[in-house]
Order: structure tokens, then sequence, then C-alpha cells
């Protein structure tokens, strides 16, 4: 055996007794082995619950922030990981916090190993944060005051890294991921983007056949059963019981699987089962209130996908507040959360993707085709490819455009075009998907929500005959005394304190087991008794899984057909009730009054903004054609930006890319139309420096698809036209401008940052705004000047806008216009159009989406007819119409 640690392997033998002496000889020592592996993990966990704060990360950490300081004090804490020796942070780039699940483990797994999704942040250069938690809650905790908690160390972190081009990104593991997206919709202003691994956002969800888990709450009539066991723990609950649930799930595993492969490889995997082991032993509690919050509201009540939950403050939790990306990675291997309970949220909330761009939400989802549950944020080979990529590529996450998104990671290969612009051995690509997408693999019927409905009204039944004839008996009945040895006699915790050091009976095996390792005789491969001794082990595990798949068929067929009796779903009222089950939270009448206050702005903007604004809209319009954008494109602006001394902030970029894709969703016949107009005051030389950096951008990745190659001939028709308009009038102006020619380099290097973006639609040739590019450099002429110049911009705007929003504009652009080409051309072209730009984005950056527009072409706008700005309610309400989506 190669992996035995053990080169003595004898030959195997052809004689049987023989084969059988050397198989019983090997057999026993791996025994005494095991027993001594099972004896090092009872001490092992002994020494760990002896910790004051014990976690299993693998690197050091010193203490930022103690919960239990705060105003409502949590048995939370900030750390901060100090990076390992030959690796520093860069304060410029955004911190990482990562929260571990508080579901009846201790904290560390998300820093388990240098492979993990702390060490693949803090080797990129991240500052990294972790939020720790003790074993025991503080009195009164609640899951509020962790909420409060999360948004205090966010604060702390922000004021630590004020350089950070971008707030921290959060890592929230299973139960952390829920949580934390409760706080995001509370604190929205704290989050740069959420990556939620692992966790359920909607309880009710699942594949028949395939998720028995959320029959549980059903099967055992409700709530009340959490509400018992907080009692018997004297108002604490266990969470060895949660841990209990998941080992439930896997019996072949639990009862066989994970205990045979320790005995069989039992001399190379004694390492790696102990690590685990320290993680998954230490259990900890939480509070009674706790617990049942989250089972009522949650597992049981599913109220938070529809918005249903109030704070105590009165703040309705409502996930459609988060303005921060949300990157969703789940798996089809995952009989925890499966894709549907974490992706379940998305059409809860919306009905259609303009309620998505109304809210100005990004949603990324990444779906892996087989990795278990605890493997999502545990195993190595996750962690080098999806948070890898997740991790190079938070920026570019950042400034996507709002919309929907699936996550592609695909190999590196030689025939990888620009392979050099993709970090590490994968593709990273966003591909925009619909909200049908989703609901293909949420796969909800509402005939299993209104079971699960009458579930939860049932359980709040239940839970009140509990607390009225039983509780006030079993709480008299409890003692600080009886609660602590039902703990300590948990089945799941009863074998790490018996079989230790402790135990006189079983410390003598250290010396057996040394002894052994000393003689050790392992057998071939090749014995008959070896390879017979597999054979009952696979029967074993077979047989397991059938009892588990019969097991799970029938509970789904109890509860399908107890909770889908018509007579079952009356008592519980449901009957009363008309309409699906689960009604859509609805949009509040101070929203629709901001989009359409949004609206009305953004229609004001159609024609402002300069070479910056049009080289943007450029890469929204070509990138809308080609359905997707990947890490290559955004690496080339990245290599460009900091090559740049003038480049824009990523939170300015980032304002303008989604003011631009609303623009382009709203209206993008007018916005191309407008084009020529914002093309028309920039130099010759910054016009073609910038078109042809802009392809090279749209190109980086793979050849264009014809939709897209069409879109890019339009634009350069347009780039090209205004190019040659701009040459005559430099034309002109070249004996005041020999001494002084401007640089054509400079807004280029500005407006390369656009295509970090994945456009919001399939972009549409637009041959009226190339002709009229084509006509306007016909009617231009070098002769004069000032004149010339100002009819032709006022011309230019009187055309290019049909709406009473743009009359102001135009009397303004025409008096620009006129102005600027009076005066001696003595400075550079290129220098007021980039502070034009400039000037333009920062006011596009400052168009907060709590404010209306306040320009002066807004107001006219407000006078706009009815069905104009009724139609902002929902900016991208056009968009399905025009857009063909990937």
């Amino acid at each position: 055996m190669a992996d035995s640690g053990n080169d003595r392997i004898p030959t195997p033998s052809l004689n049987p007794w023989t084969a059988a002496y050397e198989y019983a000889v090997d057999a026993w020592q791996r025994g005494v082995l095991y027993a001594d592996v099972m004896r090092q993990r009872g001490n092992q966990y002994h020494d760990h619950m002896a910790k004051r704060a014990p976690n299993v990360l693998s690197m050091e950490s010193e203490l930022v922030l103690d919960g239990r300081e705060l105003p409502r004090p949590v048995n939370y804490g900030l750390l901060r990981i100090k990076p390992p020796e030959g690796v520093e942070t860069d304060p410029i780039k955004r911190p990482f916090l990562v929260v571990d699940p508080r579901a009846g483990h201790g904290p560390g797994i998300g820093g388990f190993k240098p492979e993990s999704e702390i060490g693949v942040a803090i080797r990129a250069g991240h500052p990294c944060y972790f939020a720790t938690f003790l074993p025991q809650p503080m009195p009164e905790q609640t899951v509020e005051d962790v909420m409060m908690a999360e948004a205090r160390f966010l604060e702390e972190i922000i004021a630590l890294h004020p350089d950070a081009e971008g707030k921290p990104v959060v890592v929230a593991n299973c139960q952390a991921g829920w949580q934390i997206m409760m706080t995001a919709a509370v604190r929205p202003e704290l989050f740069g983007p959420i990556i939620v691994a692992g966790a359920p956002l909607s309880y009710w969800a699942g594949w028949r056949g395939m998720n028995p888990m959320r029959y549980a709450g059903g099967l055992l009539g409700g709530s009340w059963l959490t509400a018992m066991t907080s009692d018997l723990g004297n108002g604490k609950f266990d969470g060895a019981w949660l841990v209990q649930n998941f080992e439930n799930l896997n019996p072949a595993n639990t009862l066989w699987s994970k205990q045979y492969n320790l005995y069989s490889k039992v001399d190379t995997e004694a390492d790696r089962y102990l690590s685990f082991e320290k993680w998954w032993g230490g259990h900890v509690f939480l509070n009674g209130p706790e617990i049942q919050y989250i089972v009522d509201n949650l597992f049981v009540g599913n109220r938070l996908a529809t918005a249903g939950l109030v704070t105590s403050d009165g703040i309705r939790i409502d996930l459609r507040n988060i303005r921060s990306p949300i990157v969703v990675f789940c798996s089809k291997g995952d009989n925890i959360t499966p894709p549907p309970q974490a992706l379940g949220w998305i059409p809860d909330l919306y009905q259609n993707e303009a309620e998505v761009l109304a809210h100005g939400q990004t949603i990324v989802y990444a779906v892996h085709e087989s990795i278990g549950h605890l493997g999502i944020f545990v195993s190595g080979s996750v962690a080098r490819k999806e948070h890898q990529e997740f991790t190079s590529n938070i920026d570019m996450i950042d400034v996507l455009p709002p919309g929907i998104y699936q996550a592609e990671i695909a190999d590196k290969t030689p025939e990888t075009p620009n392979a050099d612009l993709a970090f590490g051995n994968y593709v990273l690509s966003f591909e925009q998907r619909t909200l049908d997408d989703v609901r293909a693999i949420v796969d909800r019927k509402e005939e299993d929500d209104r079971r699960f409905a009458a579930v939860a009204r049932i359980s709040d039944i239940n839970l009140g005959i509990y607390r009225s004839f039983v509780q006030p008996w079993l709480r008299a009945m409890v003692t600080p005394q009886s609660a602590e040895w039902a703990q300590r006699l948990h089945p799941l915790r009863l074998p790490y304190e018996l079989i230790s050091d402790r135990n006189p009976a079983i410390a003598p095996i250290a010396k057996v087991a040394e002894q052994v390792r000393e003689h050790r005789q392992p057998v071939s491969e090749s014995n008959p008794f070896l390879m017979a001794q597999e054979m009952f082990s696979n029967w074993v595990e077979t047989s397991l899984n059938i009892w588990q798949e019969m097991r799970d068929s029938a509970d789904e067929r109890t509860f399908m057909g107890i909770y889908g009796s018509p007579l079952v779903q009356d008592l519980a009222g449901l009957g009363a009730r008309s309409g699906p089950p689960r009604k859509h939270p609805g949009v509040s009448p101070e929203h629709r009054r901001f989009m359409e206050e949004r609206t009305v702005e953004l229609r004001s903007l159609l024609q402002e903004g300069g070479l910056r604004v049009a080289a943007i809209r450029m890469l929204l319009y070509v990138s809308g054609a080609e359905g997707g954008l990947d890490e290559r494109s955004f690496a080339l602006i990245r290599k460009v930006r900091n090559e740049s001394d003038n480049a824009m902030s990523l939170q300015e970029f980032k304002d303008t890319v989604r003011e631009q894709a609303l623009i382009l969703t709203l209206d993008s016949d007018a916005a191309i139309q407008a084009m020529p107009r914002l093309l028309e005051k920039s130099p010759a030389a910054a016009i073609a420096d910038a078109l042809k950096t802009m392809k090279h951008v749209l190109e980086a990745a793979e050849p264009l698809s014809p939709a897209a190659r069409e879109s890019l001939t339009e634009m350069e028709r347009i780039f090209e036209a205004a190019e040659r308009r701009a040459s005559k009038r430099e034309q002109a102006n070249a004996p005041a401008r020999l001494s002084n020619s401007p640089s054509s380099t400079a807004p280029a290097l500005n407006l390369i940052e656009a295509a970090a973006q994945v456009p919001g639609k399939t972009a549409k040739p637009h041959p009226a705004a190339a002709q009229s590019a084509e006509k306007s450099v016909a009617r231009s002429t070098p002769k004069t000047v000032a004149k010339p110049a100002a009819k032709s911009a006022a011309t230019s705007a009187a055309k290019s806008t049909a709406t009473p929003v743009e009359k102001p504009a135009k009397k303004s652009a025409a008096k620009s216009a006129s102005n600027s080409a009076a005066k001696p051309a003595e400075k550079p072209a290129a220098k007021p159009a980039a502070k034009s730009a400039a000037k333009s984005s920062a006011s596009a950056a400052a168009s907060a989406p709590s404010k209306p527009a306040t320009t002066s072409t807004a107001k006219p706008a407000a006078k706009r007819p009815a069905k104009s700005a009724t139609a902002g309610a929902s900016a991208g309400a056009r968009q399905p119409a025009k857009a063909k989506r990937a």
C-alpha cells in the first residue's frame, strides 16, 4: 500500500493460511491504532473546549472588538487575521470579513486551512477579519443583537481602512449567510459585495425526492419541540441537536463510512480526521429565544424571503434593500442547503427582471455540480477554484450593473484567447440570466407551498398549547445541574467525554499503539481477506443508503399526505384564504415615487457627460449584444487604469456604469441617438484613441458574436464621424494650436474603465444615429469658428431632443458651444473635455437614489405626460422587448 506510510509491505502469499494470518495481524494493528485515534480525539476535545475562546483558525489573529462590551452585548468578537510570513496586505485593497455559521459547531471553518476563504483573500493582498463567537451566549442575547454587532464590526473595519477602494467584502457561510443578509437589508450602506456560501434563504423550497430535511418541521408538529429542548437546557439550546440533524441526513456516512475510512486508512488519515473532528465536535449553545426566533420565522415560517420580518424598532427586513452585489454559491450535491433554498428568495421577491433593475440589485449565482455542504466552504479544491476566482475578481463583481447573472468558471487552456489576462488556472465570466432561469432551478410548486403554510399555522397552534399547559411545569422541574448533565450525556458529546485519557480504561491504549507503530505490518492490497473486507464495507454502505432512501421517501409521502389534506388545511385556516399561500411583498408607494423621479432624472441625462460617458455607453451597448463579460476584459481595464495618473475612483466608475446601464434600459434608442452630441466637443485624437482602446477591451475575451460585431460596427461609424467632424474643427484652429498640441491618451485611460460591467440588454443597430453623425460631418465647415459652431451645437441639440425635458439643455448647449468657440483656442481641447467628463461623472455619482434630480433640465421634465413618469416604476420594463437574454 503506497499510502500506508510503511515501505515494508510483504509480497502477497498464495497460501490461504498465510494470507489469513497476515490479514489478522494487520486488522488487529489497525484496530489498536483506530482506538488510539479515538483517544486522541477525546483529549483534543477536552483541551479545545477548555479554552476561553476556542476556534480552529489556521492563522494567528488578534482581537479588535469584543461584542460583550457593546451596548447590546453578544458573544461575538471581531478578529484581525495576521498575514503569514512572506505575505503582505495592500491598504488600498478592500478588506474581507469572513463570518462562520453558529449552527451547532464552533467558529473557524472559514479559515480552517491555508487553502480556505481567509487564506485565498489574504494571499491576494486583502486585509482579512473574522467574526468569531464563544460557546456560551450572553444572557438575553437575540438575533437582532447579533445583527447590530455585525454592523458595528463593519463600521470598525471601515474606520480602520480609510484608503480602501471599496466597502468591505463579507463572506458568510451557511447560517451566517441569512444573518448577514438580514443585517445588510437593515444597514446596506456598510456593505461591499456579499458572498453567501451554502446559505438557506428560502426554507420551503426544494426538489421532491431529494431534499427531505425541509419536511422535519411538519413531521415533528412544528417548533414546540425546539421550545421544550431549550427548557430542558434551562433556557439554552444545545447546538449538538442541530449537528444531530445533519448527521441523520446521511446515516451511511455517520454510522459507517466516516469511521471505516479512518480504520482502513489509519496510517494516513489520522491527522485529517482529528483536524476535522476538532471543529465538528466543538458544539456551542444558543439562547432559547434565539433558536425559537430562527425556527419560527425562518425554518418553519419562511418569512425572510417575502419581507415578512420586522425588527423590534419597526424596521422591515426586506432583502430588496441591499445595494451591494450578492454572490450566491450553492451546489447540487448539498443536501442541507440545495440550490432551490439558496436561490428561491429571488423569485419570491421579484416578479420580473424589471423589478430587479428598479431596485438596483445585482445578483450573481454559481451552482456547483457535486460538492457537498461542508465542501462549499471547506474543500481545498473549491477554495482554489471558486473562491479564488470570486476574490481575484471582486472589483469586477462590484461594478456589475443591476441584473441577474450566472458565474461560469472555465479551465484555462492553450487555446484560450488572451490567457495571460486571466488570473490562475481558470477564466471567470458572468452571463446574463432571466428570472425564468432561476425559476427553472427553484422549481417552485404552489401546492407544496400550501402544505408548508399549513405546517406554519399548526406549528403556532402547537407551540401555544405547549406554552400554556406544559412549559410551566417543565421549567419548574429543570435545574442548572440537570441541564448540565443532559448536555454532557448527549449522544454526540458522550463519545468525546468517555474515550479519552480521563477514562482509566482508555489511557493504556497509547502505549500499545506506540508499540504497534514500531512493528507495523500492513497487509498487501491484493490480500483476499482485505478485498473481502472492502466488499463487506460496500455492502454495509449500500444497505444504509437504501434504508435512507426508503426512510426519506416514506417521510415525503407522509408529509404530502397529511398536509395536503383539504381537511388539515381547513383546520389550519387556509381554506378561508384565496390566492397563493405566499403573497408577493409588493412595492411601497415611496419606492414608486422614487422610480418616477429617477426616470425623469435619467432622461435629463441622456445628452450629458461627454466622451467618457459616450465610451461607457458604447461598451454597455456592444457587450449587451455579446450577453456577458469575463475577467480578461476587466483585467485589461485594470492594467491600463493602473498606468493612468488621473483614473476615476472605483465608486465613481461604479455609479457611472450603473447610471448609463439604466439609461440604456430606459430608452436605448434615444441614448444611442445622443452619442454624436456627447462626442461633439472632444478632440479627434481622443475620440480615435478611445475607440481603439474600447475595441481592444471588447475583443480581449474572444471573437465577438455576430450581433455584438454589428453593434460595434455601428459604434465605429458614430465615433469615426465624430472624429472627422472634430478634425475639421481642429484644422480651422490649427494656427493657434500648433505650439500646444493636446495629449490624446489621458482621457482614454479614464474611459477604458467602462468595460467593467455586464450589459443589461442586447444591443440593436441604430442606423439613424450613424446617419445623423455622417450628416453632421457633411454640414461641418472650417471657414468660421464662433457662429457656425454655436449654430451646429444648437441644431444638433434640437434634432436629438424630442420631448420638453431637453429644452433648457438645448439652450444651454447652444450658449456653451458659442462661448467655447468664440474664445481663442489657446489650451488643448483634451483638458476641457476631460474636466467636463469628470464633472459630469461626479454629478452622476452624487445623484443618490434617495433624491430626485435637481438639475435645470430635470425640472421641466417633471411636467412630462404621466405615461412617461409611470414608466419609471420599473426602469427596465421595456427591456424584455428589446433584449435577447443569454
